[in-house]
């Protein structure tokens, strides 16, 4: 018998990108205001950070993807699945994309990646067809309401299924992301938030900042399809 220790690997992550929000908050109107517009405002420009935050990420790591994993010969095994290259991407349409969804699948599979905590990432338009596909038909796919119904797309082929519109986009082509949580590593951290005096007001400027970092970690894990509308 023989028996193997497993050798732990350690990964450095640099943390070297950050997003920051700043805006001033006047006295008077601080006074005057029956609403906590500061609370508002804070809450939103968060949310533009997240926003900025997905989109660089999304426009990055496409390309870190496995060559087994993308391409219009995607397969480490088959080597015959098309996943759209540029200048012919992959035409999505109502009837065929859950099949484009499975032969994703199929490349992760063929890399030996796991079945749980994958994922699937498309532009809003896409999701679209896979509401209105069969999957709308509670009957066929055995949910308790129809995709129509709630909203929801769920799970297709071991895939949680994410609706975005922060993928890369070129001239109505979009770089489409799926894979496995074990494909990236990502950490984030709001080191600053604060209120502080205004130097040219009289009043406040309140101002955050988010420092973060990521990295393709498992290329097999992680795929590219680029695809465009049918």
């Amino acid at each position: 018998m023989v028996t193997t220790k497993p050798t732990p690997t350690t990964v450095e992550l640099l943390i070297d990108q950050g997003k920051y929000y700043s805006f001033p908050v006047n006295d008077v109107e601080l006074k005057q205001s029956d609403i906590k517009y500061v609370d508002e405002w804070a809450d939103d420009a968060a949310k533009q950070m997240k926003i900025e935050i997905e989109t660089d990420v999304y426009g990055d790591i496409y390309s870190d993807a496995d060559s087994s994993n993308a391409g219009a010969s995607a397969g480490a095994i088959s080597g015959d699945i098309n996943l759209g290259v540029s200048g012919t991407p992959k035409t999505l349409t109502q009837e065929n994309i859950t099949d484009f969804i499975v032969d994703c699948g199929q490349a992760l599979d063929e890399n030996n990646i796991p079945d749980e905590d994958r994922f699937i990432i498309l532009p809003a338009w896409a999701c679209n067809y896979l509401k209105t596909s069969d999957l709308k038909n509670a009957d066929l796919t055995g949910d308790a309401k129809s995709t129509l119904r709630t909203g929801n797309i769920g799970m297709i082929d071991r895939f949680d299924v994410y609706q975005s519109n922060l993928l890369n986009a070129t001239g109505g082509n979009f770089d489409g992301i799926f894979g496995q949580k074990s494909a990236l590593t990502f950490a984030s951290q709001l080191t600053k938030n604060e209120m502080i005096d205004n130097p040219d007001d009289f009043g406040k400027l309140a101002r955050g900042l988010q420092v973060y970092g990521y990295k393709v970690i498992k290329a097999t894990a992680l795929g590219h399809a680029y695809i465009t509308k049918g």
